[in-house]
């Protein structure tokens, strides 16, 4: 992973940790490690999100301090979060902008 991080070219990049401790200071660690432009972290721990369900709640964090806590919703709403994210990034380094304003 740390290699697709680093292989990146006018594109962004994603991880995705999943946690049992520390979650939001051990996916920080892994996104910074790994040099991501984007985490998404979920707790292990946490009822009706994780494996096995069609459920999430996550933690989106971003290179430059950010995090967004987002409720428990459908994995598909997840992903049409993430996806507008990652949109709003790919506009703003097409443009040469500084940090992306996330979607509302």
């Amino acid at each position: 992973l740390a290699t697709l991080g680093a292989r990146k070219s006018g594109g962004v990049s994603v991880g995705f940790a999943l946690e049992t401790d520390d979650v939001v200071a051990n996916a920080r660690r892994k996104l910074e490690k790994k040099g991501f432009d984007l985490l998404v972290a979920n707790d292990a721990r946490e009822e009706g999100a994780g494996f096995g369900v069609d459920t999430n709640r996550v933690s989106i964090l971003d290179t430059e301090g950010g995090q967004e806590d987002l409720p428990l919703m459908s994995k598909d709403e997840v992903a049409e979060e993430l996806m507008e994210r990652i949109a709003h990034r790919l506009d703003a380094k097409r443009s040469g902008a500084g940090r992306p304003q996330e979607a509302r």
